[in-house]
C-alpha cells in the first residue's frame, strides 16, 4: 500500500472528533450512530464509551461485526473501517476512557453497571478521496 494513502488514513481518523459507528440487529438491519472519538487505542483500534443498557451493546452481544467510518466533509475523504466490536466491562478498560464530566450519566463513577467501553478492531479499511477508492488490510496501518 502507498505511504501517503496511509498516512491520510491516520491522519484524517486522528483529527476525527465524531465517528460513525454501525452494528446489525436482531434482523441483519445496519444500525448506525454517531459516537463520539475519545481515545485510539492503535492504528486498528479505537475506543468508545456507551451505556451497558444501550440497544448497540445488546447488538455488538449478539453480532460482533461492526464498523467505523471517518470522514472529512471539506475534502471529500472517508474511511471506513470494518471488523469486529468486543465489549468492555472491566475497571481497567473503563477507567482508561473516564472523562470528569461522566458522572453526569454515570453517578456511582468509572465501577457504575451502566458504563462500559467498547473496543473496536479493524480487519480491513476502504479509503475514498479524490474519485478514487483504496481497500487494504487495516494491518498496514501498523507499518
Amino acid at each position: 500500500m502507498n505511504d501517503s494513502v496511509l498516512d491520510s488514513v491516520r491522519a484524517l481518523r486522528a483529527q476525527a472528533k465524531i465517528a460513525c459507528v454501525a452494528s446489525v440487529d436482531g434482523e441483519g438491519n445496519p444500525q448506525v450512530k454517531a459516537m463520539l472519538v475519545l481515545e485510539h487505542d492503535s492504528s486498528v483500534t479505537q475506543l468508545f464509551s456507551t451505556n451497558t443498557g444501550s440497544r448497540r451493546v445488546a447488538q455488538f452481544r449478539q453480532n460482533p461485526k461492526a464498523s467505523v467510518y471517518y470522514c472529512d466533509e471539506d475534502t471529500f475523504q472517508g474511511a471506513l473501517f470494518t471488523g469486529a466490536m468486543e465489549v468492555l466491562t472491566d475497571h481497567d478498560a473503563k477507567a482508561a476512557l473516564w472523562r470528569e464530566g461522566f458522572e453526569r450519566y454515570y453517578p456511582k463513577g468509572v465501577d457504575d453497571d451502566d458504563y462500559c467501553v467498547l473496543r473496536f478492531t479493524a480487519e480491513t479499511v476502504n479509503y475514498y478521496h479524490g474519485l478514487h477508492n483504496d481497500t487494504f488490510l487495516a494491518q498496514a496501518l501498523l507499518a
